[in-house]
């Protein structure tokens, strides 16, 4: 059989694989129903923000790539596996790598009509902008869906019938979904769970889309990403290929060994990310606080605080030498939550771990609020420390509160409302102490 006549038959099946996904009432729903669900979720949470969802069009994307590769795909293939369909090819000259990368091929073109759909209803009714970077959102899309649909195939490989199909690829989907910083946003997760999403690929794939969309950065400082789901994509499409069946009901004895091997892959980028600080916590937006003027800070009062050898808000003097001090400013010092980009919410955190110490009535709490104190007036330019504590004072309920800091002894998880009153006293203690207005 000449080459052109293999070439013919090999696009006579990647038509008819595209055919028949749009035949498949299953394949409508995971590959556009179940996006467009997304969509519409996302935008009666977000529709507030401007322009709206423009900040969340990262992970409705990856979702939507997400039910094409791990459900469409492995969905496919293995009810076509069922039906015996894939034992026939194996009699057809064309080798069978040609009709697997055929329906590869087909799932790419299938999804990327999904994703187009979801950019095109989000711009029609939430307004949200079209990609600042297209060339740049399509080069993130091949690598993110090449990541996926190696999962894909390797969840193909491993069930044995579809039902098995939808509960492998609920173990992938729902852990990216709500710890993996695909569903929920990173900024929101706890950093135990941020720090767990750097061992999954939903991360990698929302952080290369969404600067796409938002920025002219593109794809600039990406390169740790692509090549994390390239890896990840590599390993999963190896292990789908050595497991591949094309019967049903035939096992190989090492298929547990390729699973490993595969999810290696997540472990070793995991691994690399964290090693390398890739992984430092995110914080949610810049708060007010760099809109705080001048005006502002001066009209602050500092009478009727409490006292600082009192109950409430205590701090100590400042002469401390203690071991038991010096050890926890060491830990405070490389506390990760007091260096994320924005230095507003960074005080702000600074200044939750007095109000938790305090509320918790930690042994340590005078020296706690102490070397909070050093700590922001060292590492922070004094205008921004000004206009930060103020921000605290003013608008309590601004920025995220911590309620517990496990790295520096406090366990103790005092309520959030009670944090940020706190909050607000040793706000006013600090900045009238900055400002020169309260003796020190």
């Amino acid at each position: 059989m000449t080459g052109r006549a293999i070439l013919r038959g090999w696009i006579r099946h990647f038509l008819l694989t595209i055919d028949l996904n749009f035949r498949n009432p299953q394949a409508i729903v995971y590959g556009y129903l179940v996006p467009v669900i997304f969509l519409l979720a996302f935008g009666s949470v977000f529709r507030a923000d401007s322009p709206p969802l423009l900040a969340q069009m990262g992970q409705i994307v990856t979702i939507t790539i997400l039910g094409g590769a791990c459900f469409g795909l492995p969905t496919a293939l293995v009810a076509e596996r069922e039906q015996g369909i894939w034992r026939r090819y194996r009699l057809l000259p064309i080798p069978i790598a040609w009709l697997v990368f055929g329906a590869m091929l087909a799932r790419v073109l299938i999804t990327a009509s999904a994703v187009l759909v979801q950019i095109v209803l989000a711009r029609a009714i939430f307004g949200t902008p079209l990609p600042a970077r297209p060339g740049a959102a399509a080069l993130a899309f091949l690598f993110v869906t090449a990541a996926f649909l190696g999962m894909g195939l390797l969840i193909a490989a491993v069930a044995d019938n579809v039902p098995a199909v939808q509960a492998l690829g609920q173990c992938i989907f729902l852990p990216m979904i709500m710890i993996g910083g695909v569903g929920v946003p990173l900024a929101v997760l706890p950093l135990w769970a941020q720090k767990f999403a750097g061992f999954m690929p939903g991360r990698y794939a929302v952080e290369v889309l969404q600067p796409c969309f938002n920025t002219t950065a593109g794809l600039h400082g990406a390169a740790f990403r692509l090549a994390a789901l390239a890896a990840i994509g590599l390993a999963a499409g190896i292990s789908g290929t050595k497991l591949f069946r094309w019967e049903a009901g035939r096992r190989t004895n090492s298929a547990r060994w390729w699973v490993v091997a595969a999810l290696t892959a997540w472990a070793a980028v995991g691994a690399i990310a964290w090693a390398t600080g890739r992984l430092q916590p995110v914080s949610p937006e810049p708060g007010a606080w760099a809109s705080i003027t001048e005006a502002q800070i001066a009209k602050i009062g500092f009478d009727n605080l409490p006292a600082d050898d009192g109950i409430v808000a205590a701090l100590a003097p400042r002469t401390l030498g203690s071991a038991r001090a010096m050890e926890f400013a060491r830990k405070l010092a490389a506390w990760p939550w007091q260096k994320l980009e924005d230095p507003g919410q960074c005080i702000r955190n600074l200044v939750s771990v007095a109000a938790v110490a305090d509320l918790c009535a930690d042994p340590r709490e005078s020296e706690i609020g102490r070397l909070v104190f050093r700590q922001i007036a060292g590492r922070f330019e004094p205008a921004v420390a000004r206009q930060a504590l103020t921000w605290i004072v003013l608008n309590p309920e601004d920025g995220m509160a911590l309620t517990k800091a496990p790295e520096l002894g406090l366990f103790r998880h005092p309520p959030e409302r009670l944090v940020r009153q706190r909050s607000v006293i040793y706000a006013e203690k600090y900045l009238g102490r900055l400002l020169g207005k309260i003796p020190d």
